[in-house]
């Protein structure tokens, strides 16, 4: 006979399952082999419909045998059917007819471990190669779930496939599935290696088994799978993606031999060849980069697993005192600090240097996983490009200040908030560089505070709604922006409290990303001065009854009311107690009412201003932020209403350890008397305190009361600046006068940064008097144009636009960044065409430069940015 096998209870249980149920009535088992040591020798089986009890033995010898099957007959508890099943090493023909008799089938059973298995999935056949593998029959054996293969989820796949064959290929993925769970792409295999379980459970199999999955995953998914499993046999898979990330130096032809041994060194003894090592650090940083995209996009528990893998490589970087080597890794967490740390350093110098660091460093592929820090540093080289624009205006008048702090400085303001702030890793570098900016910002925000304080005096002394000196009043803006917006359909005018220009950038820019079209009937946005001293109680009271006054809320209630009923309208004004709805709703009925209705309706928002009185300063808003905003504008748009946002005047921040100055009436930001260093006196018919003459701060240090997050009532830009931002859900409710304004136009240039020059290749022309040939730089839209395919598809669309304006428009998004535009800014650059109908003119490009459908031009973004794939232009027209 064969050599005897090992038998387990497994086996034993499959042996019987097969041949009882063709003979039920036989108690007595033999089977050739080898009870395993330890394992059960009583256990209970339902066979034939009914629960046996089986009792297993190893008996060597023939009396053996002979022996353990008299006293399981003569038992005293014994049962009808309980069987014995008796392992032994006697050839059949010693045992005797008188036992063989008794037993199963008259002999010894052989065990064929390849059928068990062919039965215990219930394969009609089974693959030859199976039989030659006995590592695996083995292992299938011993990996059967509780619920057997039959029912088991690892087979799931193989069962729908039709169940039939049982493949090699098909048994090893059930076996893998069932040992390891689903690993049979390298995104998963690594996922594997950061468990807790599978990666020790995987050691702990036999060599033969490892050997054996290791090779079919490794034909599978790739070397990088040995690099993994090897790891795993070591007690070490949790290392293996920062070990890929750190493996990463190989490829850096800088890098000295050094680190190749260090690296190695990190591996042990059983160290992959270079080349190997090279493929799985690409492999690694791939599924590492999918990992961080799924973080980015708020898949949870994907930045966790992704800081666990970088900060391990720094570690192993460290200990292997390879980080200087790695210094420009995109992927380590030091090397993103050494990045940060080129910028600071680039923020001394001119923009040029700043922003080309800053570009390397939002390179990092941890960049956006460290969103805030991004934005610190991209305010920062913001700001460097400010301090260097040479053509910043001067402060001439009243109206160029609020025009420009509306326009420029208010995001200057939004930019040192942030700075303020700093990294929230408080590198020294960094910190120091930041400082340094941030003063040096100050300081010239400060020049621009002082000369507008001095035009102000003048200004005031004056100013009234007949003689404005240019400016929007505070009082007028009822009547200059809200009436004539409302000619079709009447605005909801929302009051924010306290918003100034920087607040108002971000509010704007998010209500555009929402879907809303800013307009305006001037082509700019309008900045209104806030009344002397920029209180709540003068201004908003003045904004609500369209006259300088002063009052609370019901004051501002009934002068709402009665400005309109000169103008023939209904009004009604809400206040915070007037906004929330009950249980289930989020604004109150009346509310909700009057926004569906036909009257001018207006909401008063405190968030801004309470922040700033009671709260923690802020140097981000969003439209979350500010209670019921967004369902406001959510009615408002369900309601087709055009949306009016404005305050009633800004605010500047707490920055300062000075104690409060001297001589305050109790108020923060104005007194009377005599003005000191930082502070003007300010007298004129819309000085509603201190008889008509008060004496204000334009320095933001200066307070005269205890600490806050933040206070208004002085001289300032950002206190004396109104923004009057106005939004309409579609052109349809936008009256004829207006135009929507693209993102373009109310961003400042230095804020977006300039585009990267383009360098178009000559083309050569003929002169027009001889027949030399000139080098004449054709842009990339006269290319186009100038094309037989243009004139081809031209043909093809109807009212297809001049191609002054498609020239213009390629070369405006050619030379934008990142190829992109507004719809607005697309229709602008166009010259001839109204930007109210900024979709169907890019609808029109879209047929005239989509060759055969490929997307040369498209809107993405909802609709709400216009892109240009530049290459693929040059392809479809031939250039």
């Amino acid at each position: 006979m064969t050599e005897a096998p090992v038998v387990d209870r497994r086996i034993v249980e499959a042996l019987l399952e097969v041949e009882l149920e063709r003979k039920p009535e036989h108690r007595l088992v033999l089977v050739h082999g080898r009870y395993e040591q330890g394992a059960s020798e009583r256990f209970s089986m339902r066979i034939d419909g009914r629960e046996r009890r089986i009792s297993v033995t190893d008996q060597p010898s023939v009396l053996g045998v002979a022996d353990a099957w008299l006293r399981h007959r003569t038992a005293e508890d014994a049962e009808d059917g309980d069987t014995l099943v008796v392992t032994t090493t006697a050839p059949p023909a010693q045992l005797g007819l008188d036992l063989c008799a008794h037993a199963l089938r008259r002999t010894t059973l052989t065990v064929s471990l390849e059928e068990i298995v062919r039965r215990r999935f219930g394969a009609a056949q089974i693959d030859p190669r199976i039989r030659r593998n006995t590592w695996l029959v083995e292992a299938l054996l011993a990996a059967e779930p509780a619920v057997g293969w039959r029912a088991a989820a690892a087979t799931a796949d193989w069962r729908r496939s039709g169940g039939r064959l049982l493949s090699l290929d098909a048994a090893v993925r059930v076996l893998i599935e069932e040992r390891m769970g689903r690993v049979f792409d390298l995104d998963a295999l690594l996922a594997w290696s950061r468990t807790a379980l599978f990666p020790g459970e995987f050691a702990k199999l036999s060599a033969d088994e490892r050997e054996g999955i290791t090779a079919w995953l490794r034909g599978h998914v790739g070397d990088a799978a040995v690099i993994v499993l090897s790891l795993a046999e070591q007690g070490r898979a949790s290392d293996a993606m920062a070990l890929g990330v750190v493996s990463a130096v190989l490829t850096d032809a800088r890098a000295a031999p050094e680190a190749a041994l260090a690296v190695g060194g990190l591996f042990g003894a059983a160290a992959p060849s270079v080349t190997d090592l090279k493929t799985f650090s690409s492999a690694v940083q791939g599924t590492l980069t999918r990992w961080i995209g799924e973080a980015a996009s708020g898949r949870g528990g994907a930045g966790d697993r992704v800081k666990a893998v970088v900060d391990r490589a720094d570690e192993l970087a460290e200990q292997a005192g390879i980080r200087d080597a790695l210094a420009d890794n995109p992927y380590l967490p030091s090397g993103m600090r050494v990045r940060l740390q080129q910028l600071a350093h680039a923020l001394g110098g001119n923009s040029d240097c700043a922003e080309t660091a800053l570009r390397h460093l939002a390179d990092h592929r941890l960049a956006d996983l460290n969103a805030d820090r991004l934005t610190t540093a991209r305010m920062a080289v913001r700001l460097r490009r400010w301090l260097d624009d040479a053509t910043e205006p001067l402060v001439t008048s009243v109206s160029v200040g609020v025009r420009e702090h509306l326009a420029s400085w208010g995001w200057v303001d939004r930019a040192l908030a942030v700075l303020w702030d700093g990294d929230q890793d408080s590198d020294p570098i960094v910190a120091g560089a930041y400082r340094l900016l941030f003063t040096e910002a100050q300081a010239r925000r400060n020049l621009l505070d002082e000369a507008f304080a001095g035009r102000l005096t003048a200004w005031a002394a004056h100013a009234t709604s007949v003689e404005p000196g240019g400016c929007l009043l505070i009082e007028d803006v009822l009547t200059k922006v809200v009436l004539p917006l409302g000619a079709v359909r009447a605005p909801l005018v929302l009051v924010l409290d306290g918003m100034s220009a920087a607040v108002a950038a971000e509010l704007g820019e998010e209500l555009y990303r929402g879907g809303w079209k800013e307009v305006s009937a001037t082509g700019a946005r309008r900045a209104a001065v806030a009344m002397i001293p920029s209180l709540t109680t003068l201004s908003r009271a003045s904004l609500l009854s369209g006259t300088p006054t002063s009052g609370g809320q019901k004051a501002e209630s009934d002068g709402f009311a009665a400005y309109f009923r000169t103008h023939r309208r209904e009004a009604l004004l809400f206040h915070k107690a007037d906004i929330a709805g009950g249980a289930g709703q989020r604004l109150a009925q009346p509310l909700h009412d009057a926004i569906a209705g036909e009257a001018v309706v207006a909401v008063v928002l405190n968030t801004i201003d309470e922040a700033l009185d009671h709260g923690r300063a802020r140097w981000q808003w969003s439209v979350s932020d500010i209670g019921h905003l967004a369902e406001l504008a959510g009615a408002a748009r369900g309601a087709g209403r055009p949306l009016v946002l404005v305050s009633d005047h800004g605010h500047v921040l707490e920055r300062s350890e000075n104690a409060p100055a001297p001589g305050g009436t109790g108020a923060a930001r104005w007194r009377i008397g005599s003005p000191a260093q930082g502070e003007v006196s300010v007298s004129g018919p819309r000085v509603l305190e201190g008889g008509g003459t008060v004496t204000v701060p334009w320095r933001e240090d200066l307070r005269y009361t205890s600490r806050k997050s933040g206070y208004h009532g002085g001289a300032s830009l950002a206190e004396m600046t109104v923004p009057v931002l106005t939004f309409v859900p579609s052109m349809d409710v936008a009256p004829p006068a207006v135009r929507e304004l693209a993102p373009e136009t109310v961003t400042p240039s230095w804020w977006q940064g300039g585009a990267a020059a383009v360098v178009e290749a000559p083309v050569r022309l003929a002169a027009p008097d001889s027949g030399a040939l000139l080098d004449i730089v054709q842009s990339l839209g006269s290319q186009v144009v100038a094309s037989e395919r243009f004139r081809e598809q031209k043909r093809h669309v109807r009212r297809a636009p001049d191609n002054a304006q498609v020239i213009t428009v390629i070369d405006a998004l050619v030379s934008a960044d990142g190829h992109r535009l507004s719809p607005a800014a697309v229709a602008a650059a166009a010259g001839g065409r109204a930007s109210r109908d900024a979709i169907p003119f890019v609808t029109v490009l879209e047929r005239l430069l989509n060759v055969e459908g490929y997307p040369v031009l498209g809107l993405i973004d909802g609709g709400r940015t216009v892109r240009l794939d530049v290459a693929l232009l040059r392809e479809q027209f031939g250039l």
